[in-house]
């Protein structure tokens, strides 16, 4: 008897201690549950195309409600000023010196003539041995997805990408491509006249079916704003008979920024309906500026391939319920390289980048603290016009002559090759980029450049130095 009461009152103990514990591992495994991954990557969205960044044009009430959800950012840059180069930079976490991707080939462009030195020359892709962004996240137990544009390899499925459906090595949908049948890889024609946003967007959805029940990792780099400019024949009249503003007039351009909004809040809306989106980490960007000569980003100076800010500054929001305050806002300084580290800090993968030059965004996104940090920029190379009435670039015959560039705080150093010309520019007072300071403010500028080389040192940034025997500076193109 006395045997059996002893047995019930421990067992009873036991029970009641496995129980506790049980439902404090719930809790815990619930804090700890990695979260689904959901980053969408528009193609040359530029910073002021959006309702919630000041357009009165565009239309983006999908996207002006995710940046009321979530935490939106007014410092944010890509990490270069056009697809291919920014594109590596997200999925290595590596900037440019490092992958060695500087723009989309060659680097020798505009005339032969007008160029002073040889450029460095181009890699086209990601080496297949960098470990990616989703190569660190299925070491972490994730599902890799990626639905778009890929530009840094032939195939995603060499670069840690499980799913893939529209990506290689093509950076842009080609003639009248918006339309099935369509000219990209790995995707199948859909009905004649499909809206190739619209298709994207369905794989996606597809995507999120399959693995809903998994943890999912989901890239969804739509091709969409980039040329050509092709919107939907009823959404185009639709914005010709709204009143335009300055510089943001183009209604084939606003049809489809206004399909890409529609589409991004198809994916919001399917996340809430699986019951996913309370346990989902989504973040919405741009690859770089938008082309200027398409849709100004007035005050930002310039547009896509130029180093001022129109070419790098771009839309950022992140959205993590229960995490991230939602209708937050930071002025943070942040890149696109910092989506690694925080994400591999957040996932606790088996297997981490051996480096990265990003930083870990987490205090920022859960506190809204700030960090110290300077950005770097590299390009030796160059980047023809688009428009010299309206590009806004250093001399009407480039977007970008070979140069690097630093931003520390509210201080913002540009440096060219060719001649060692250095512009300093004061953001928080000049965000146009119209007075230089150098001569205002001579040790700012030293110390700036100081740091600039000491950083182009440490990453065995090249530093394109052969001159060009064909250049004439007379010859005007």
């Amino acid at each position: 008897m006395f045997f059996n009461n002893y047995f019930i009152h421990h067992l009873f103990i036991l029970t009641t201690s496995l129980l506790i514990h049980g439902q404090d591992n719930t809790v815990d495994n619930y804090e700890k549950k990695k979260p689904n991954i959901v980053i969408i990557n528009i193609d040359d969205l530029g910073y002021k195309d959006l309702g919630f960044m000041g357009s009165t044009y565009y239309e983006t009430p999908h996207i002006d409600r995710l940046s009321k959800e979530g935490m939106s950012f007014s410092n944010a840059y890509s990490g270069a000023s056009n697809c291919a180069p920014s594109r590596a930079c997200l999925l290595s976490g590596l900037n440019t010196p490092r992958h060695g991707i500087y723009t989309v080939s060659p680097s020798a462009r505009g005339h032969i003539k007008t160029r002073k030195l040889i450029p460095i020359k181009n890699k086209d892709h990601l080496n297949d041995s960098i470990f990616t962004l989703p190569k660190m996240l299925r070491s972490a137990d994730y599902v890799t997805g990626s639905i778009g544009k890929w530009h840094v390899g032939d195939n995603p499925k060499k670069q840690g990408i499980q799913y893939n459906v529209g990506g290689s090595s093509k950076g842009n949908p080609g003639i009248n491509g918006y339309f099935s049948p369509y000219n990209i890889d790995y995707i199948e024609n859909g009905p004649e006249g499909e809206y190739l946003t619209d298709r994207l967007t369905d794989e996606a959805i597809t995507y999120i079916e399959k693995f809903k029940d998994s943890t999912f990792f989901l890239y969804l780099p739509y091709y969409t704003v980039h040329t050509p400019i092709m919107g939907k024949q009823e959404l185009i009249e639709k914005f010709k008979s709204k009143k335009s503003e300055e510089g943001q007039s183009r209604a084939d351009y606003a049809a489809m920024i206004y399909s890409m909004d529609q589409n991004v809040g198809r994916i919001l809306n399917k996340l809430k309906k699986e019951g996913l989106e309370e346990n989902t980490l989504v973040i919405f960007t741009s690859d770089n500026g938008g082309i200027r000569a398409i849709s100004r980003q007035t005050p930002l100076r310039a547009g896509k391939g130029s180093y001022y800010e129109g070419g790098i500054r771009v839309p950022l929001i992140v959205k993590w319920p229960k995490r991230i305050k939602s209708n937050a806002t930071s002025d943070q300084l942040v890149s696109n390289l910092d989506f690694y580290p925080t994400l591999q800090s957040i996932v606790k993968p088996l297997q981490k980048a051996p480096l990265l030059d990003g930083i870990n965004l987490e205090k920022v996104l859960y506190d809204n603290a700030k960090i110290e940090r300077n950005l770097f920029f590299h390009f030796p190379i160059y980047l023809q016009k688009y428009d010299a009435n309206q590009d806004q670039g250093r001399d009407p015959l480039f977007r970008t002559r070979p140069g690097s560039v630093i931003i520390s705080g509210e201080w913002k150093l540009h440096e060219y090759f060719e001649d060692g010309g250095l512009e300093l520019y004061n953001l928080r007072t000049d965000i146009g980029e119209t007075k230089n300071l150098t001569n205002q403010e001579p040790k700012i500028t030293e110390q700036l450049h100081h740091e600039l080389k000491n950083w182009r040192a440490l990453t065995n940034a090249p530093v394109p130095s052969e001159a060009n025997d064909l250049f004439d500076p007379d010859y005007l193109h």
